[in-house]
């Protein structure tokens, strides 16, 4: 989706499910954002230790393994559902109307269908690693303080799961702006224009 884009409601079913499904989404994001912050502490913690008692953080790098997860997934459906993934937007650029919907609805199909097999190869990961007769439920761990590596391996498909909700969401919206002719459908990321670009920026600085 392009980066400079607006996502618009109104009263309907679908735009409905899509503001429900964007709180999740928010605190998806949000709990990405507090890992980032976590690390950051941890990385000072560990260097202080290291200085000042030449002792650094017991499995500084463990942490780090089972936080990667938070970080790289979580705030994916969120970024998707804003319109921040990268993309060529100069190539749909030129595409108006039937023929923009019906190339986002491809798009966005061939997305779903990848999601899905990923969805499935990272749940059979995490299942390989879960052990309810296990030793905290775990058949493997981290190396240096022995973390079991499977909550971090079930963020995967969890993540990945809602991403899949979002994009059925724009599927639908997709098709139906494709089958009514729509301007300006709900629920999904809409290009800006540059002068929309600058007036919400200029309203942003002066607000």
């Amino acid at each position: 989706m392009a980066s400079n884009s607006s996502v618009l409601v109104d009263k309907s079913l679908l735009s409905k499910l899509d503001q429900s499904l964007h709180k999740i989404e928010s605190l998806f994001a949000l709990i990405s954002g507090l890992a980032v912050f976590s690390l950051m502490m941890l990385a000072v913690i560990s260097v202080t230790g290291r200085h000042s008692i030449n002792q650094p953080l017991p499995g500084y790098v463990d942490w780090i393994e089972q936080a990667m997860p938070l970080i790289a997934f979580m705030g994916i459906a969120y970024t998707q559902r804003n319109g921040g993934h990268i993309r060529m937007d100069i190539l749909v650029s030129f595409l108006k109307g039937r023929s923009l919907w019906a190339v986002e609805f491809i798009t966005v199909l061939f997305m779903l269908l990848v999601m899905i097999l990923i969805i499935w190869g990272s749940w059979a990961h995490f299942a390989r690693s879960f052990d309810f007769s296990a030793p905290m439920w775990s058949r493997d761990s981290s190396m240096d303080i022995a973390i079991p590596l499977w909550p971090a391996k079930i963020l995967a498909p969890v993540a990945f799961s809602l991403l899949a909700v979002r994009l059925t969401l724009q599927l639908i919206s997709f098709g139906k702006a494709f089958a009514y002719n729509e301007t300006r459908p709900m629920a999904v990321p809409l290009v800006e224009s540059a002068a929309a670009q600058a007036a919400k920026e200029a309203s942003t600085v002066s607000g």
